[in-house]
């Protein structure tokens, strides 16, 4: 395929990848595996594997992954960039409205009705990711042992990872029939016919491994970061907002094992309760648009970027939306920089790691550790949305009854995230304009 050909499916995805991860992968394996031909089911499956194993967004490391196999460094970038600038710009527009005109009675109606049915949408999210993960009595400790920690000890996000992932190797080497990773995904390779990339071809030249390639990449990586972190403390010193937003946001990024769902935890202790970027409300209603664009969830990011700069009039008053949109573009950047580095220097050794026990069961332990993390975030919304005033303040039962709803609408009958959404802001609407 041509470099122009693969540029306008690139964009193409940016646009219509909406989902969440899951939805984004089944997309690109429609696109590329069974229509396009691009890759075959063999080296999609392998290149996801890959994408699995390290932090950090799935879906948008995997167009990266597949536009650098396809067209070498910049085919990389121009995948993973495309994947994720549609939705950075629909944010900060979508951020900009919702500061601007929020407290007007349509959009604070439309907002009311959501937030209920975000807290519904994290609530199946922990009972996906659970079912899929919590095989035996000893991963389901761990979870409940990381609700725990997070949720009555405050124990920050890292930590809770770090221990996980001690548990996990400690059981790969004692236990390794419960910490063992069952991918199932080898076990039903499909052909679709002959594809571009094929089972049969050997590994392009620029694709295997050397430790003179993967040191050119790290270090590429490292002085584009330094750069960008460097120019922000001079620019406004390193104790100024965008250069603790590029710091923080780079932790961040190294945290995201197990998907956005995983990361929120700590960008919630981090920017709500740590910097005071934004509320908690607010983090809630940026996950709700979030939910509503094309792109990685972990695009939320942005809206957090936005808000935090917007609040501290980083420009003077008169330049909010310029704030904001500083702020965005800066806590994006940093999010999504390490998922480049670590496909372009990373991907050829994973795939020699792939498989290996001593690698893939710290991963289940933090699996593991992260459904316990995303219900403490679900007990989070759900205390800010049906108790707005706190526990001694009324129960807000219109609220409580459309996140019922939209919990019914997920769980049951297992509907789209974005019809929930538009019913519960209709509802969210109908309610506020009723009082």
């Amino acid at each position: 395929m041509s470099f122009a050909e693969a540029f306008r499916f690139w964009l193409k995805l940016g646009f219509i990848s909406f989902g969440g991860p899951t939805g984004q992968i089944a997309i690109m394996h429609q696109e590329l595996v069974e229509r396009r031909r691009w890759i075959s089911e063999n080296r999609f499956l392998h290149a996801l594997n890959y994408c699995m194993v390290l932090p950090g967004p799935e879906a948008t490391q995997l167009a990266t992954y597949i536009g650098w196999l396809m067209h070498r460094t910049w085919g990389g970038i121009v995948a993973g960039s495309l994947f994720v600038l549609p939705s950075v710009f629909i944010l900060i527009a979508l951020s900009w409205i919702y500061l601007a005109w929020g407290k007007v009675p349509l959009v604070a109606g439309i907002f009311y009705g959501i937030k209920p049915a975000v807290t519904a949408i994290v609530l199946v999210a922990a009972h996906r990711i659970g079912s899929r993960s919590l095989r035996h009595p000893a991963l389901w400790a761990i979870a409940a042992a990381a609700f725990v920690a997070i949720f009555a000890l405050k124990a920050p996000f890292p930590a809770i990872v770090i221990a996980a992932g001690i548990i996990g190797y400690l059981g790969g080497r004692f236990y390794p029939g419960i910490f063992s990773s069952q991918n199932p995904s080898h076990a039903s390779y499909k052909s679709y016919g002959p594809a571009l990339i094929d089972d049969g071809m050997s590994t392009p030249e620029h694709a295997r491994f050397s430790w003179t390639k993967l040191a050119a990449y790290a270090g590429a990586g490292l002085a584009l970061w330094a750069l960008a972190i460097g120019a922000l403390a001079a620019a406004f010193g390193w104790n100024g907002t965008l250069a603790q937003m590029g710091w923080f946001f780079t932790k961040a990024a190294l945290l995201t094992f197990g998907g956005a769902y995983a990361v929120l935890p700590y960008v919630y202790q981090g920017a709500v309760e740590h910097y005071v970027w934004l509320t908690g409300p607010q983090m809630i209603d940026g996950l709700a648009l979030g939910e509503t664009t094309p792109g990685p969830l972990i695009m939320v990011v942005a809206f957090v970027g936005f808000v935090g700069a917007w609040t501290r009039e980083l420009f003077g008053g008169d330049a909010l939306f310029w704030a904001g949109a500083a702020g965005a573009a800066v806590a994006a950047f940093f999010t999504f920089l390490p998922s480049f580095i670590f496909i372009f220097m990373g991907a050829p050794f994973i795939e020699t790691t792939h498989g290996n026990l001593r690698f893939s069961a710290p991963l289940t332990g933090i699996t593991a550790a992260v459904v316990g993390v995303v219900v403490n975030l679900a007990v989070f919304f759900a205390y800010n949305v049906f108790w707005p005033g706190g526990l001694d303040g009324p129960f807000d039962r219109p609220s409580a009854v459309i996140g019922a709803a939209a919990l019914v609408a997920l769980f049951r009958f297992k509907a789209g995230v974005m019809p929930v959404i538009g019913a519960c802001a209709l509802a969210g609407l109908a309610v506020t304009l009723l009082h």
